[in-house]
């Protein structure tokens, strides 16, 4: 079993005039915790710095947190869940979160520059641009919540939720480290709501990183060449720092170098695809290829020429998104336009190319924090082509609908007997809807977006990435719309499991009700409910085996998988159990099979037998069995896990 990355906490009886620390005690810490500490410096550092040089400062200010010999260090408190008795751990993250601050202080004329102030000399990576890996809409968000507090507020925010620190020791630290103005730090920290987990994403781990080239054609041409470039360059930047409009026409792209025909016309705004808005009506398709080009600003070059740009190639403040295993190079030829106009305080732009999504904002007055974000949507058909989220919000979600859907509404998947609230439609995109929250506490609703056209009335919800899931229900191969009421009725307990596949490239997800169970000493019946999520790239499907007493607001997961045919088209059985208490205190194993099943056997330390689909063995607390069934064609088959 490996050992979790989680802060050691110093001896609680350190004296006030603290414990020494010798630099071999403080490299053992800092070799231990490196990945923590860096995530931290990464984490306080300006977003302004751009993300590859927040990954090499962050890196550089930790490996500079060594003392030059021995040192006293104050009883500063570390993680309180951690391993006792190393106020290395301490003496270092205080040196790291000092620095941290030291370089987002502006440089002035009136005293010369902190090291830490300066860019790092070490490390550096020559050729390659480095930025974590991206998340999901969720951290994009957060991020964007960060770069708004002052430094001394960041600070506070990550040792409250990185570090676990109580208000006390957060206090003690920032007091350590310098912060004139501890308590405003705090206020302004609480701005942000806590989303201790996803601190721990890959969108803010320096250590886990991916690699891009710098201009490749540059670095070919001789050196002659590389200094009139560089000079260039130099006049290019001088004027994009202008005020007013001056910023280039490429935003917040990247310098490119090459003159590649097939590559310029893939970004000449003037050769996008723009679809008549009837097309629709009468093409054989019905997905992507036929939406029409709809918004206020399609005509206007300049913005659509800067999208393409960054879809090529994104600098390195543009912040970028992407469902799991999708390409984010840019277009192969000109895309087709779907979207471009004002949407809140953002310019947006919707670009879809066959294979994918892509949507760039950015605000409406330049192109600094500018985002990019790829989504799936190959081989969509009508039910996944119906919308596409445009904006997100204050945790509402605007939507772009197909030009085919003729209503929209918003409805709470969690009160199926509750009425679907109107939304308006106006040139294709919604009025604002409360999107599924990330749930940080009990799971209370969950919004799903309700739109019918001439073929009926679906459901889909936002999963954090561009193209909302489809959600259907019924037995795999003989699925239907979860928009009736008894498919509403099947989906109403399940709801909160969606939070699971956020983020994940889920394209559908389907709810089949596959047994119900009276249940021992006369207690009601049972439904068993599994839930299987589709990705868009086709592996990596999740099913949840859930169970479901009468009277319970939400279902309790039973057995869950990853890339496992069960409950799917290919597979369409499934088997799975649970340990159950009823009313008047005895325990029981209970398990359900799919209709087809014949037999069901107990295995490991529970004994017991069944003929049909469905068992219930008593048994005690704790007890550990598994679970093997025959269908009724004499296949076998195992418990989901």
């Amino acid at each position: 079993m490996q050992s979790q990355d989680v802060a050691p906490r110093p001896t609680p009886a350190a004296s006030s005039d603290g414990s020494v620390v010798d630099v071999e005690q403080a490299e053992a810490a800092l070799v231990e915790h490196y990945p923590r500490l860096v995530r931290l410096a990464y984490l306080v550092l300006p977003p302004s710095l751009g993300r590859n040089r927040r990954v090499l400062t962050a890196h550089a200010l930790t490996q500079r947190a060594l003392p030059r010999g021995r040192t006293s260090t104050s009883p500063i408190p570390a993680q309180s869940t951690g391993r006792d008795g190393d106020p290395g751990y301490a003496f270092v993250r205080l040196r790291v979160l000092r620095t941290a601050l030291e370089a987002g202080l502006p440089l002035t004329f009136k005293a010369w520059p902190k090291r830490s102030q300066l860019p790092p000399l070490l490390p550096q990576v020559w050729g390659l641009r480095l930025f974590p890996r991206s998340g999901g809409a969720d951290e994009l968000a957060l991020d964007q919540q960060l770069s708004a507090l002052s430094a001394p507020a960041r600070a506070a925010y990550v040792l409250r939720g990185l570090e676990r620190l109580p208000d006390g020791d957060v206090h003690k630290v920032l007091t350590a480290v310098g912060v004139a103005d501890v308590e405003a730090a705090l206020t302004e920290a609480d701005e942000v709501p806590a989303q201790n987990a996803l601190l721990d994403s890959p969108e803010f781990d320096p250590c886990s990183l991916q690699a891009r080239p710098t201009d490749l054609m540059r670095r070919r041409q001789h050196t002659k060449a590389a200094l009139v470039a560089a000079a260039a360059l130099a006049v290019c930047g001088a004027l994009l720092g202008l005020p007013g409009d001056g910023w280039g026409p490429d935003g917040a792209a990247a310098p490119s170098y090459a003159q590649n025909p097939s590559a310029e016309a893939a970004l000449d705004p003037g050769k996008l695809t723009k679809v008549a808005p009837a097309a629709w009506q009468s093409s054989s398709r019905t997905d992507f290829s036929v939406w029409p080009a709809r918004g206020d600003l399609t005509d206007d070059s300049a913005l659509l020429r800067r999208a393409l740009a960054v879809w090529a190639r994104p600098g390195e403040s543009v912040r970028m998104s992407a469902t799991p295993s999708t390409p984010t190079g840019g277009p192969a030829g000109p895309p087709q336009l779907l979207y471009a106009g004002t949407v809140d305080d953002a310019r947006v732009v919707i670009l879809y190319d066959g294979l994918r999504i892509v949507r760039y904002a950015e605000p409406k007055d330049g192109t600094s924090g500018a985002a990019l974000d790829f989504g799936r949507a190959d081989g969509a058909t009508r039910a996944e082509a119906n919308a596409v989220v445009l904006a997100r919000s204050d945790g509402n979600v605007r939507y772009l609908t197909a030009p085919w859907v003729t209503k929209a509404a918003e409805r709470d998947l969690m009160q199926p007997r509750s009425g679907a609230m109107g939304l308006t439609l106006t040139g294709g995109v919604t009025s604002p809807m409360a999107g599924p929250q990330q749930q940080t506490g009990a799971c209370t609703s969950w919004n799903v977006l309700q739109l019918t056209d001439a073929s009926g009335t679906r459901l889909v919800t936002d999963l954090g990435e561009l193209v909302p899931a489809h959600l259907t229900t019924g037995k795999p191969g003989y699925t239907k719309e979860a928009s009736g009421a008894q498919a509403l009725r099947t989906w109403s307990p399940m709801a909160c499991s969606l939070q699971a596949v956020r983020s994940q490239g889920v394209r559908s997800v389907n709810a089949w009700e596959y047994a119900r169970q009276s249940l021992p000493d006369a207690s009601g019946a049972a439904a068993w409910v599994c839930t299987r999520a589709e990705t868009w790239r086709g592996g990596g499907a999740r099913v949840l085996a859930q169970f479901h007493t009468p009277g319970g607001v939400y279902g309790a997961v039973a057995a869950k998988a990853e890339n496992v045919p069960a409950c799917g088209t290919r597979d369409p059985h499934v088997l799975a159990g649970v340990l159950w208490r009823s009313d008047a205190g005895d325990w029981y194993l209970l398990a359900a099979g799919s209709r087809d099943t014949a037999s069901i056997n107990v295995t490991g330390g529970v004994s017991g037998s069944a003929q049909g689909y469905l068992l219930a063995v008593k048994t005690k607390q704790g007890a550990q069995a598994g679970l093997k069934g025959t269908l009724k064609d004499g296949t076998a088959i195992n418990g989901l896990r």
